[in-house]
C-alpha cells in the first residue's frame, strides 16, 4: 500500500477511539430499580435458573448471540506467523463484520500459543461463555488438528472460516459454474495450485458434493502431491496424493475442467491455457494478484468463466459472503457444531441465490438492474440483501434435518420475518444504493469544491468506484488543499475541476442558458453572468442543466433554502409532479425511518401530501425497502375534526384511489405508527404491518422537528434531505452534512437518473 492510504488506515484505527469494536448496554440502566434486577439481587433469578437448566443461559444472557474470534497469529493474511498480538486489527475487523452483516456480537480473543495441545486447552475452557467458536488465521497443518479436535470437546459449533468459509464459496461457484458450462461435478477433472488448509478444505466439500477424488490432483510448491512423496507432506495432503508421474503443474493441466488456484501471483501461464478442457473453470483467488488475471484468461480462452478474490471482477469469492449467515442460522438453532449438510446447505443456498430471477424490491436494490445469472455472475454480491435471508435458513434446517439443533425452529416464515426485520437494524441502508452507483459510475459535479468534507467525500467516491466527480472552484486552493490533507485524487485524471470564474469556454454557454431561463423573471442580463460566476450552486445546476453533468451536490454552507432557490430556479420540476418535496433518513439501531416533506413545503394540501407520499415510497424502494408510510397527526384515526386531522384523513382516502397497493394508513399518533399494539388498540383492521418506515407529516414544522429530535435523542445517521419531484437528479446539502453524508447523497443522487 501506498504511504497516504496506510496513513489512512492507521487513522482509521486510531481515530476517534482505538480500536473497531466497543460493549454498549441492551438493557435501561436509569433507576435504583434496574440496577437491582441488572445485578444483586435480580440477577441471582437469572443464575439460579441457569444452574437449574443450562439451556436457559440462551435465554437470560448473550451466549446464544455470542461468537469468539480466536487465533494464535500464525498465518495471517499474507503476513504470516506475526503473532497473536499484531493479528489484533484483523481479529477485530471479523468481528465487525459479524456484526454488520448479521447482527452477531462476538469478542476477539488472542492467544499467544504455539503449541497446538495447550492452545486447544486455551479455547476449551471458554465454552460457557460463548455460543460458538471461530478460528481464524492458524497455520496449516496444526488448523486441522486444532478444529477437529475444539470439535470433538466442545458441545458449540467450531469453525475455522479459512478453510471452510472459503470452500463453501469455491463450491457454489463451481455449482454454478459448471452448470452453465454444461458439465457435472461428478465427472469433472479438477488441478489445484495450493494444498493448504483452504485448498484441501474445498477439496473435501467438492468431494462431499460428488467430485470423485481419482479426478483431484493436488499441486503445491514442491509440485504434483503424488503416491510415495515425503517433503511437505502431511496427513491431509496425503488423502489427495495421486499415483502419477507428472511432476509439475503445466503437467497436470491436460483436459482440466476446473483450475482451482489458492497459492501464489502469476503461477497459471497464460501459455497454458489452450491446454485446459473446453468450457473450463479458472478460479485465480490469491490476493491481491491471481494466479492468472482474467483479461489473460479471456484472451487465450474466450470460453472459460473466470472466478477471482477481487472486487474490481466479476465472481469474486469471498468469506463474507457466508460467515456470518453460516453463525446466525448455527446459533439461531442452537446447533452443537456446524456439519458437512449445513455446508453444504450453505453452498446450494448460495448458488440458488445467484440462479433465482430477482423480485421487484430486489431489482429496486440494484437500481433497477438486477444481475443476471450468466458467466459474469455465478455467485451472489457480498452486499446482496438476500443472502441472510437465504443462507441462515438453509443452515438451520439442516442442523434440525442432521441432528444437531437444540433449539428447532417451529415456523420458517416467522423466522424469516425475524431476519427480514434484523437485516435493516443491522445492515447498511446505502448498501444496495452504493452498489447500483457502481454498477454504472455518473458524472457528478460539487458546488462546494474547496470545501474539505466535500473533498474527503469525493476521495471515498473515487475509493468506492461511486461516480466520475467534477469539482466547481477554484483550480489552486483544490490542489493545495488536496495535497495539504493527504488526499490521493489526481485532479488532471480522475476529477475534474471547473472554475466559474476562469473557465470561460464551459461557462459563457451557460451564462446564455441561464439568461433564457430567468430573463423574464425579473433577473436583468448582468446579474445573469454575475450568479453564474460567483454563485457555485447557480453554476452547477446548470452544468447538469446543460447535460455536462449527470447529477449534482450543491450547498452545504449557509442557508439552505438559498442553495435550494438557487438550484430550483435552473433545474425545475417534473412536468408530472405538482411541487418539489424533501424526504430525510435516519438510520437508528432499529431501523431506518423516513420522513417527509422535511424542509419545502409549510402547510400542504390533501393533495400535496399524496404525492409527497408517493414519491417518497418511490424513493424508499430504491434503498430495497418495503415502504410502509404512516399519516401522522395529533388525531387517532378520526378521533379529532381540525383541519389538519381532516387533511390527513383526504389525503388517506386520495393515496388509496391512486395506489391501491401502497401499505398506507392514517391519520394517527406517533407511537401508533411504530408499534403495532397501540396501533391495534385504537383500530382493528389497519393495512399497515409492524412498524410504519415512512413518516408523513401534516406541515413542515412538525417534519422538521421530528426528524430532527429523532436524530438527537437516539443519535440516529442521517440521510438527506433528499430532493423528490425535480426534473434532473441535484440534492442540497445541510450546513452539518459530513463527508459521509456527501458520498450517501453521491450514491442516491447517481441513482436517480
Amino acid at each position: 500500500m501506498d504511504d497516504d492510504f496506510r496513513k489512512a488506515a492507521l487513522d482509521y484505527h486510531r481515530l476517534p477511539r482505538p480500536g473497531k469494536l466497543s460493549v454498549e448496554a441492551t438493557k435501561r440502566m436509569a433507576t435504583q430499580r434496574d440496577l437491582g434486577l441488572a445485578y444483586s439481587p435480580g440477577v441471582a433469578a437469572a443464575c439460579e435458573e441457569i444452574a437449574a437448566n443450562p439451556d436457559t443461559a440462551y435465554d437470560y444472557t448473550t451466549r446464544g448471540n455470542m461468537v469468539a474470534v480466536i487465533t494464535n497469529g500464525t498465518a495471517v493474511l499474507g503476513l504470516g506467523a506475526i503473532g497473536a498480538l499484531a493479528s489484533k486489527p484483523v481479529m477485530e475487523g471479523k468481528a465487525v463484520l459479524f456484526k454488520k452483516f448479521a447482527g452477531i456480537d462476538s469478542i476477539d480473543l488472542e492467544v499467544e500459543e504455539r503449541d497446538p495441545q495447550k492452545f486447544i486447552d486455551a479455547v476449551a475452557v471458554l465454552e460457557p461463555s460463548f455460543g460458538a467458536i471461530n478460528l481464524e488465521d492458524i497455520k496449516a497443518p496444526e488448523c486441522f488438528i486444532i478444529e477437529q479436535t475444539l470439535r470433538e470437546r466442545m458441545k458449540i459449533p467450531v469453525f475455522h472460516d479459512d478453510q471452510h468459509g472459503t470452500a463453501i464459496i469455491v463450491a457454489a461457484a463451481v455449482r454454478n459454474g459448471l452448470l452453465l458450462q454444461g458439465k457435472t461435478i461428478a465427472e469433472a477433472k479438477i488441478v489445484t495450485s495450493g494444498g493448504g488448509a483452504a485448498a484441501l478444505a474445498c477439496l473435501d466439500l467438492l468431494v462431499a458434493m460428488g467430485a470423485r477424488r481419482e479426478n483431484i490432483t493436488v499441486t503445491d510448491i514442491k509440485g504434483v502431491v503424488y503416491i510415495g512423496r515425503n517433503e511437505l507432506m502431511d496427513p491431509y495432503k496425503d488423502r489427495y496424493a495421486r499415483d502419477t508421474e507428472a511432476r509439475t503443474l503445466a503437467e497436470v493441466l491436460p483436459g482440466a475442467d476446473v483450475f482451482l488456484g489458492l497459492s501464489a501471483p502469476r503461477v497459471l501461464k497464460p501459455e497454458w491455457l489452450p491446454l485446459l478442457a473446453p468450457r473450463p473453470l479458472v478460479l485465480a483467488l490469491a490476493n491481491p494478484e491471481p494466479e492468472i488475471l482474467p483479461e489473460a484468461v479471456r484472451a487465450a480462452r474466450p470460453d472459460a468463466i473466470v472466478a477471482t478474490g477481487r472486487t474490481d471482477y466479476p465472481n469474486q469469492v469471498n468469506n463474507v459472503l457466508c460467515f456470518p449467515f453460516i453463525f446466525r442460522g448455527a446459533l439461531d438453532a442452537g446447533a452443537t457444531t456446524i456439519n458437512e449438510a449445513m455446508k453444504v446447505a450453505a453452498v446450494e443456498a448460495i448458488a440458488r441465490l445467484a440462479r433465482i430471477e430477482a423480485s421487484e424490491v430486489v431489482a429496486a436494490a440494484y437500481g433497477g438492474h438486477a444481475p443476471v445469472f450468466g458467466p459474469e455472475y455465478i455467485i451472489p454480491k457480498p452486499f446482496d440483501p438476500r443472502l441472510i435471508l437465504e443462507i441462515a435458513p438453509a443452515v438451520a434446517r439442516a442442523a434440525m434435518d442432521s441432528g444437531v439443533a437444540n433449539r428447532p425452529i417451529a415456523d420458517f416464515d416467522a423466522y424469516k420475518e425475524v431476519l427480514e426485520r434484523f437485516v435493516y437494524r443491522s445492515g447498511d441502508l446505502m448498501r444496495p444504493v452504493i452498489f447500483a452507483a457502481r454498477k454504472q459510475p455518473r458524472r457528478v459535479a460539487y458546488s462546494e469544491g474547496e470545501d474539505e468534507r466535500v473533498l474527503r467525500a469525493v476521495q471515498t467516491v473515487l475509493d468506492d468506484g461511486l461516480a466520475e466527480p467534477t469539482l466547481v472552484g477554484r483550480r489552486e486552493v483544490i490542489a493545495a488543499k488536496v495535497s495539504a490533507m493527504g488526499l490521493r485524487m489526481d485532479l488532471e485524471e480522475s476529477v475534474r475541476v471547473l472554475d466559474p470564474s476562469t473557465d470561460d469556454a464551459t461557462f459563457r454557454p451557460l451564462v446564455e442558458l441561464y439568461r433564457d431561463k430567468v430573463g423574464r423573471r425579473g433577473v436583468p442580463p448582468d446579474s445573469c453572468e454575475r450568479a453564474v460566476r460567483v454563485r457555485p450552486t447557480t453554476a452547477t445546476a446548470l452544468l447538469l442543466e446543460a447535460g455536462l453533468v449527470d447529477a449534482a451536490v450543491v450547498g452545504g454552507q449557509g442557508e439552505w433554502m438559498r442553495h435550494w432557490h438557487q438550484a430550483y430556479d435552473v433545474i425545475g420540476k417534473r412536468d408530472d409532479v405538482n411541487r418539489v418535496y424533501a424526504m430525510t433518513g435516519v438510520i437508528l439501531p432499529a431501523g431506518t425511518l423516513f420522513f417527509v416533506d422535511t424542509h419545502l413545503l409549510v402547510e400542504p394540501s390533501a393533495e400535496q401530501v399524496a404525492e409527497m407520499t408517493l414519491l417518497a415510497a418511490e424513493q424508499v424502494r430504491a434503498f430495497g425497502l418495503h415502504p410502509k408510510a404512516a399519516l401522522l397527526s395529533h388525531s387517532s384515526f378520526g378521533a379529532s375534526n381540525a383541519p389538519s386531522a381532516r387533511k390527513m384523513r383526504e389525503a388517506l382516502a386520495l393515496l388509496k384511489a391512486q395506489a391501491p397497493e401502497l401499505e398506507v394508513d392514517g391519520e394517527m399518533h406517533a407511537d401508533a405508527a411504530l408499534v403495532q399494539a397501540i396501533r391495534e388498540k385504537a383500530v382493528h383492521d389497519s393495512p399497515l404491518v409492524e412498524a410504519a418506515n415512512l413518516l408523513v407529516m401534516p406541515n413542515l414544522d412538525s417534519a422538521n422537528i421530528a426528524y430532527n429530535l429523532v436524530k438527537a435523542a437516539a443519535d440516529g445517521l442521517q440521510i438527506g434531505p433528499i430532493l423528490l419531484g425535480m426534473k434532473k437528479p441535484i440534492h442540497v446539502l445541510v450546513p452539518s452534512v459530513t463527508a459521509r453524508g456527501i458520498a450517501n447523497l453521491t450514491a442516491v443522487a447517481a441513482t436517480q437518473l
